[in-house]
């Protein structure tokens, strides 16, 4: 027989092909797609094709213009970006405007750090104002390299003009409902900021401070003695106060005991001390003292009016009672300076105490204060506890750690002022008719949470609030337009008219046009009232943005459908803006809150420049891809701490690789396909397409109604799980025989190209609001030439319809369910070197009725099914069996079956019947798989 030259069939094979690369290259290929956008106009024309839909708004809740964004920043517009292009996709019309808060202390630091503290007021405005712009664009470029769509050309900013202007306008509505007032408080002081602090200003932090028990001695002991009927009277009787806050000693003016306790007289040998009953025997352990006797016992209503000396000064101060006294800690005495607390200040004003404050602005005692004049709050502490040691009133000096309120901004210990300030009532009455505190409780309740958690968060930090300082002290920022009578500190008659004018004034030139306008200008005579320089606390600036910017926004509405931030905010940003919206329309501004956690690392701590765990998002953009940051975020449950490692990263990057080859499979077998002459009806697919289009619109259904939950790590794990599992690990699995083999315009490929179109489509339309840059790549190729994008379209009516799918679901669910159990006996097999590969095997698949059934009707389709080069079904009773064995047939060279055809047509002596007939013939039919 005469040698002949072996055929090369693979040149008749179909073979995919595509110009989406395997590898994604996001590092270097990001930013020409971020360019592209920018200058073909994206965002506008999403704009233009999105008319007429329904409005979805997502108001930004605005970043400070300070410093380049970190990885938090970067979780908050991804999430942001997720919602709005998903609901881009689901048919609405959801613009995106970003906005920044621009003024405040750390911008003023800023510019202090650069030139000097002294600086001219309305140069300094000037300097903050140009600072605030260049930090803007910086991390503008940041955030646009993140892929967010967004009009970012246009963004609003709290020190725009007509935004202050807008501001001052809401101030006065504000007062003008009556719910602004002026008047004398303990506030939030930061004595680095020289300014009053709001609660949302305010963070807490573990300290340790000197705890301390002073004893104040009787300045009549025979009258403590007979309220206690204590005979003989004691030569030397002491109230035990405790505190952890020894600086505010110079501002006591009593001492409080609850009416309801009971208090008693205790003998030792430092003389006789009044302690709380419940507390006597620890208090005496923590001084080292024994008690002679118990003298006498008497409630706290019975000491009100008592008398006792201070400890170092040469007042005398009153024992008083107040409801606030307890007994978790100290002596069940407590030193009250109303000028230094929220509860003593109360009580001082109930009992006539004198509230002088002996601290001024920059929080150093004001010379008038004997002994620490000139001398700050910390610096004084060592001398206090001096003179008290020196006076025989120390009893007790440790160290004491505890939670203690600090300054977000300089992260120090603040102290507690009572100044004159303004504030907004919590219990005065809004719109509504309502208290303040009612009518933001009611918003939240008409709200929705995303995770539910956040509703009693809220609930509780409205429930426990006080009034919102309001005023600060400081240059840059929105003004308080008001003019002050020099001796009454009334407001001018005028005030309504003053707030209007000062708005225009404002809208024009900005907040630097108020403070530089005189009395004068608004027809104010000088000598008789004082044109007021406090400005309005940042949080006003944001807080008012649904009025001053939402409003005004020509292709947003009032109110938001959503406010998305991070935890922090429901003390923040969330509650600044309940609060003004509730106060002006009696509701809240937003149907919808979304809160995210913080970033921590993998073993769940704080990311931190001095632990070095710190990930900036700028380094895994330009390194790994903003494409794995979205995959990242929108992986990580949201509604808890998000923890981020190199390690994590790893992972995500194979996740995206995952699906990313999943679309190059997709694409590379579709890319002979044109859809408008190749397309066959669902009718004429293959069984298995058919299903495939079943089980898509299912996958669709859930995606979607994640992504409508908000749950975007549910989206992802099954986008994920689609892509790896029915994909890969079963419907291409399958395909790639019909894809690869039969005839390139046979109706069994192009039902296959047909499916995997459809699927295509759906599959980078779910993708898009999270893998934008890479769904936008694979919709190019897969609509080459054309001036497309992806969010041109929604994931409606992606898929054709068909009839009957539940039943198909059920039937091939089964069907994958049987190749379960068969494939692990392929791999045993392969394991043991019988077969060198799947097709190598036959199998023997015994079952028993349905399953049956379900197996004979696939007819020869079922080895297509179970991917060997035969499979025959025979009846057997009880569980599925399976028999694997090597086939006896010789190969095909073409499709790689052993088949007992192989060689029967001479001009063909090493390919199957079946590549004959798709080579030559009409081709093989396919009705299964």
């Amino acid at each position: 027989m005469n040698d002949t030259k072996k055929t090369d069939y693979k040149s008749t094979l179909n073979l995919p092909d595509t110009p989406f690369p395997m590898r994604g290259d996001l590092a270097k290929r990001e930013p020409a797609w971020v360019k592209a956008w920018h200058e073909g106009g994206l965002y506008h024309r999403i704009r233009e094709a999105s008319k007429g839909r329904p409005k979805f708004i997502l108001h930004d809740g605005p970043p400070y213009a300070n410093g380049d964004i970190h990885i938090g920043h970067a979780v908050n517009k991804v999430l942001k970006d997720i919602v709005v292009k998903s609901k881009t996709m689901a048919g609405f019309d959801a613009p995106y405007v970003p906005g920044w808060d621009c003024h405040g202390l750390p911008i003023e630091h800023q510019i202090e750090k650069k030139h000097g503290r002294n600086l001219e007021p309305n140069e300094q405005r000037r300097l903050c104002r140009a600072y605030a712009a260049e930090q803007i664009d910086k991390q503008r470029e940041d955030f646009k390299r993140l892929g967010v769509l967004g009009d970012w050309d246009h963004p609003y900013r709290t020190m725009d003009p007509k935004t202050e202007g807008g501001e001052i306008r809401a101030l006065g509505r504000i007062w003008k409902a009556g719910l602004l007032y002026r008047g004398l408080k303990p506030v939030n002081w930061c004595i680095d900021c020289h300014s009053a602090l709001a609660e949302a200003e305010v963070e807490y932090e573990d300290k340790t401070s000197p705890a301390i028990d002073v004893a104040f001695h009787a300045a009549d002991p025979a009258h403590v003695a007979k309220a206690f009927g204590a005979s003989p009277v004691p030569q030397k009787i002491s109230a035990v106060i405790w505190t952890t806050t020894p600086w505010t000693l110079p501002g006591n003016q009593a001492i409080a005991a609850h009416p309801e306790f009971d208090y008693e007289l205790v003998d030792t040998d430092k003389g006789a001390l009044i302690l709380a009953a419940e507390l006597r025997e620890a208090c005496l352990k923590r001084y080292g003292l024994a008690v002679k006797s118990v003298l006498g016992r008497a409630k706290g209503a019975q000491l009100a009016g008592l008398r006792f000396q201070h400890p170092f000064e040469s007042r005398i101060v009153p024992m008083v009672v107040g409801a606030h006294v307890t007994t978790e800690a100290g002596t069940g005495l407590v030193h009250t300076a109303p000028a230094h607390g929220a509860e003593d200040f109360d009580v001082g004003v109930k009992n006539d105490l004198p509230l002088d404050q002996p601290v001024d602005d920059l929080g150093r005692f004001k010379s008038n204060v004997p002994h620490f004049a000139g001398m700050s709050v910390r610096e004084a502490e060592k001398p206090i506890l001096e003179r008290l040691q020196a006076s025989g009133s120390l009893l007790k000096h440790e160290p004491f750690r505890h939670s203690y309120p600090h300054c977000w901004r300089h992260k120090t210990p603040i102290i507690f002022r009572a100044t004159v300030q303004w504030f907004i009532g919590m219990e005065r009455k809004t719109p509504t008719g309502k208290t303040l505190r009612e009518t933001a409780k009611q918003a939240i309740d008409a709200t929705q949470f995303f995770p539910a958690w956040g509703r009693p968060r809220l609930e509780a930090m409205i429930a426990n609030r006080p009034d919102w300082t309001l005023s600060r002290q400081r240059n840059w920022g929105t003004p308080l337009p008001f003019f002050l009578h020099r001796e009454t500190d009334e407001l001018h008659p005028d005030t309504e008219r003053f707030v209007e004018q000062a708005a225009g004034l404002v809208e024009k030139g900005g907040v630097e046009a108020w403070f530089a306008a005189t009395c004068e200008d608004f027809g104010v005579d000088p000598k008789v009232y004082r044109k007021m320089t406090d400005t309005v606390d940042v949080w006003f600036d944001s807080g008012t943005t649904h009025f001053t910017v939402l409003r005004g926004l020509a292709d947003h509405r009032w109110p938001a459908d959503m406010y998305l931030e991070g935890s922090d905010q429901h003390r923040g940003w969330f509650q600044s803006s309940l609060l003004s919206s509730c106060a002006m329309e009696g509701r809240a501004p937003y149907d919808a809150l979304l809160t995210h956690g913080f970033v921590v690392d993998g073993q769940g701590r704080k990311m931190s420049k001095s632990i070095g765990n710190v990930i900036a998002p700028q380094k895994v953009s330009d390194t790994l891809g903003a494409e794995v940051i979205r995959l990242w975020v929108a992986s990580t449950d949201y509604s808890g701490e998000l923890y981020i490692s190199d390690e994590i990263l790893k992972r995500v990057v194979e996740s995206y690789r995952r699906i990313r080859n999943t679309l190059r499979f997709l694409l590379a077998n579709i890319a002979d396909f044109d859809p408008a002459k190749d397309a066959l009806p669902v009718s004429e697919w293959v069984e298995i397409d058919r299903y495939a289009l079943a089980m898509t619109r299912a996958m669709q259904a859930e995606v979607t109604a994640a992504y409508e939950r908000y749950e975007f790590h549910a989206v992802t794990q099954r986008l994920q799980m689609f892509c790896s599992e029915d994909l890969g690990g079963f419907y291409l699995d399958i395909l790639k025989d019909r894809l690869y083999t039969t005839g390139r315009d046979s109706k069994p490929r192009r039902a296959a190209q047909s499916a995997l179109h459809a699927i295509t489509q759906v599959l980078l339309r779910l993708m898009a609001p999270v893998l934008s840059f890479t769904s936008e790549e694979a919709w190019s190729v897969l609509h080459p030439g054309k001036d497309e994008s992806i969010f041109f379209h929604t994931w409606k009516d992606a898929l054709p319809e068909q009839a009957g799918e539940a039943e198909l679901i059920a039937r091939w669910t089964r069907i994958r369910e049987i190749r379960a159990i068969l494939s692990p006996k392929l791999e045993e097999q392969r394991a043991a070197g019988t077969v060198g590969s799947s097709l190598q095997a036959e199998v023997d698949l015994g079952a028993s009725k349905d399953d049956l059934a379900l197996l004979r009707s696939l007819g020869d389709d079922l080895r297509f099914v179970t991917i060997t080069s035969q499979a025959k079904v025979f009846e057997a009773p009880g569980e599925l069996t399976v028999g694997v064995r090597p086939s006896a047939f010789a190969k095909c060279d073409r499709c790689w079956h052993y088949r007992e055809d192989v060689g029967r047509d001479p001009a063909h002596p090493s390919i199957c019947g079946r590549c004959v007939s798709n080579l030559t013939g009409a081709g093989e039919a396919r009705v299964h798989a």
